[in-house]
């Protein structure tokens, strides 16, 4: 089996169900939850994915999802995000190209809403990333099961660990795919758009900082 794809959750039943119909009929596909009181465990066994449980925390549950998936590559992916449905054939070309091996991928990054923040959030992501080789995690993150394993995998800690992980993995050997990772826009609706941008920032700060990840938590809850 090539592929795993491991989607960490949390009380995600507004998002699941749309982000595992993104993925089609894709081989080994597993949701790691975290503790859900919601319908995300019942929306994933009616797409017939294996669930997992696993302490709850992105990063553990991350981490859970690397130890039982059973493919060669994985594919991590937040459960409110979508892709395109042109996504296989991409990501099949990365993996077949065996230059690849020591390599990660991400996704474009994309929101699900149609305002001129939205374009201009995406924007600064883009820039971000193309830049300071910093994408977040949800533009998802395609590796190799031995190079992940290799630089020591997702560690758990509360937050961040997308982040740690995209430091290990450096730049250069960082590839931006042409296929959208399309997320919802809720957290900014909700906060706004310019006080979420800018507790991300703050939060990225003080991790540079060398402030422990759960006091970071704090912080962006």
């Amino acid at each position: 089996m090539k592929l795993s794809i491991v989607i960490p959750a949390l009380d995600a039943s507004a998002t699941l169900a749309a982000t595992l119909l993104s993925l089609g009929d894709a081989c080994d596909v597993l949701v790691v939850d975290g503790g859900s009181r919601d319908d995300t465990i019942p929306i994933a066994a009616r797409r017939g994915v294996r669930v997992l449980h696993a302490q709850k925390g992105r990063g553990s549950q991350l981490a859970a999802g690397a130890a039982n998936a059973r493919g060669e590559w994985l594919l991590f992916l937040h459960a409110d995000t979508c892709l395109e449905p042109s996504w296989k054939t991409t990501v099949s070309s990365f993996i077949e190209n065996a230059s690849n091996a020591e390599r990660a991928a991400v996704f474009r990054f994309e929101l699900d809403h149609q305002s001129a923040e939205a374009r201009r959030l995406e924007a600064m992501v883009d820039w971000r990333v193309r830049r300071l080789g910093l994408p977040y995690g949800d533009q998802g993150l395609l590796i190799h099961r031995d190079f992940y394993h290799s630089i020591g995998g997702f560690r758990p800690i509360p937050i961040m660990e997308d982040v740690d992980l995209v430091l290990r993995i450096g730049r250069r050997r960082l590839v931006v795919l042409p296929i959208a990772a399309r997320t919802s826009s809720k957290r900014w609706l909700e906060r706004g758009w310019l006080l979420r941008s800018a507790q991300n920032i703050f939060c990225l700060a003080l991790y540079f900082a060398g402030v422990p990840a759960r006091l970071i938590s704090r912080v962006y809850h």
